[in-house]
């Protein structure tokens, strides 16, 4: 219960920062900022893919900062949506990883810099999304709020849910602690949340229907983005990304379930015209 009561918290403490930082930020300050925190992150997952020189770890951030700063500076229109795109894609490949549990487990420099471009599948196209998902006309920050509640609100289903029922581990190899249960939990709780929200947002009819249909596909990936954490935490024998938010670990642990929604329902909604 100690653990339970840091994380809530740790997280009562942050959400309402990340939400005004949503709303009051413009596009330019959004990105720099959502850009420094994500770089940090990929210096966790540079010490968690066994990276062990500041030189090779540097390298991955610096690189990964400069792709996002290339890919600001261009802004050609269609750019940032085939980056979406391109992400949205990875995941289901992350997926496939998942079931193949000792794919690039071994300590070899070539895994390592599998996981790197891993990385950076990861983390920059989430970027990408967040920025696209802002710069939405007149409703762009609450369409991303959207998102982030909804992943929020998946999270804290399924763990309530996974308490009360969970019987059947989910994958029990990569994360022990999460259950089939959890898993329909997640996604009860996020259609009800989506619905709600979208109509708030002023879905009605068909586009609702597709919204919460996407929202939910979202949230079945914010699982696979989760699991393929622990999966390269389990390769690397550690129990978290760092210990930047007591009660949740590092950045990675925090946002693993957001680096791959926020691709996903991005394209999504470009796809579906929501």
């Amino acid at each position: 219960m100690s653990g339970l009561r840091e994380r809530v918290l740790t997280a009562a403490a942050l959400a309402p920062v990340a939400v005004l930082l949503v709303l009051w930020l413009d596009s330019a300050a959004f990105a720099l900022g959502i850009g420094a925190v994500f770089a940090f992150g990929l210096s966790e997952w540079a010490r968690l893919i066994g990276l062990r020189s500041t030189l090779s770890r540097l390298v991955l951030v610096l690189a990964n900062a400069l792709l996002m700063g290339v890919l600001w500076e261009l802004r050609r229109p269609g750019l940032f949506e085939w980056v979406v795109l391109l992400g949205a894609a990875w995941w289901p490949v992350a997926a496939w990883w998942l079931g193949h549990f000792s794919f690039a487990a071994a300590r070899r420099r070539r895994n390592q810099w599998l996981k790197a471009a891993a990385g950076t599948l990861t983390v920059v196209p989430a970027w990408a999304a967040a920025i696209l998902l802002h710069e939405i006309p007149a409703l762009g920050p609450w369409w991303l709020l959207f998102v982030l509640v909804l992943v929020w609100c998946a999270d804290i289903a399924a763990f309530f849910t996974g308490r009360r029922y969970g019987r059947t581990k989910l994958a029990p190899q990569i994360s022990p602690g999460k259950t089939r249960a959890g898993a329909w939990g997640a996604l009860a709780g996020s259609a009800v949340y989506a619905c709600a929200a979208g109509i708030a947002l002023g879905a009605r009819g068909t586009a609702l229907v597709l919204l919460v249909l996407l929202s939910l596909v979202t949230v079945v990936f914010s699982i696979v983005g989760d699991l393929f954490e622990s999966l390269i935490k389990r390769h690397s024998n550690v129990k978290d990304s760092g210990t930047l938010f007591p009660g949740h670990g590092g950045v990675f642990d925090r946002f693993d379930s957001l680096f791959a929604a926020l691709p996903v329902f991005a394209s999504g909604k470009i796809l579906l015209g929501l």
